[in-house]
């Protein structure tokens, strides 16, 4: 199964197509920064690590399928496993920020992004947040189905829903935030990702991704 994964991102995910995503990711992080909470990191399903390296905090964590201990700074620990085993082999009650970038389309079903979210509850402090972005079924249309790997079809809504039946309560949502893929129209330099992010209006033409921000309750 990894051996498919690495060979399916090899194809999709070229040489050049990594760099950019380097720069691209910077200013999406320093955007983000603004949900977060003091306390431990962390991103699951990590890939790469593009968000976890620009992230900040003193202690950072990263998780993935995939061994990807190689790509990550030093400074970040990594352990693999599949998400859904995450309680697992990571402590419970214990992040302050819980971080999942284009992951919940993969997973084989809708009940299997109910109980990622559980799980993902589990591992949090109360006070503590998850943040996620997802590329949005109903802003997309059959456009989502591009990739092979994509399972289940998710918009805002049903993000919303299914972090809210695990017992998160919404603390922003934004059902147009990204465009759907760093291989289309969203610009390629940090300068321009930057100012993007500071023009709201621009995302109701580009945006295909939702960013959804929920809190475990106190």
């Amino acid at each position: 199964m990894t051996d498919d994964l690495d060979r399916v991102y090899a194809r999709r995910f070229g040489t050049t197509e990594q760099a950019s995503k380097e720069d691209v990711w910077d200013p999406i992080v320093d955007f983000l920064e603004r949900f977060f909470v003091d306390g431990p990191v962390l991103d699951i399903a990590s890939d790469r690590g593009y968000f976890i390296r620009h992230a900040p905090g003193t202690e950072r964590w990263a998780t993935d399928l995939r061994n990807v201990a190689d790509s990550l700074p030093p400074d970040v620990r990594f352990v693999q496993g599949d998400g859904l085993a995450l309680r697992e082999v990571l402590p419970a009650d214990y992040f302050a920020v819980a971080f999942l970038s284009n992951y919940l389309e993969h997973l084989p079903s809708r009940d299997a992004v109910v109980e990622q979210l559980r799980v993902v509850y589990a591992l949090l402090r109360p006070g503590g947040r998850v943040i996620v972005l997802q590329p949005n079924i109903r802003l997309l249309g059959g456009a989502y189905w591009d990739f092979i790997d994509h399972k289940v079809p998710l918009t805002d809504r049903s993000l919303e829903e299914a972090a809210e039946t695990v017992g998160f309560r919404t603390h922003a949502l934004i059902p147009r935030f990204l465009p759907y893929t760093t291989k289309g129209r969203l610009p390629k330099s940090k300068a321009l990702v930057r100012l993007y992010l500071a023009l709201p209006l621009a995302w109701r033409v580009l945006g295909k991704q939702t960013l959804y921000v929920g809190e475990r309750p106190l």
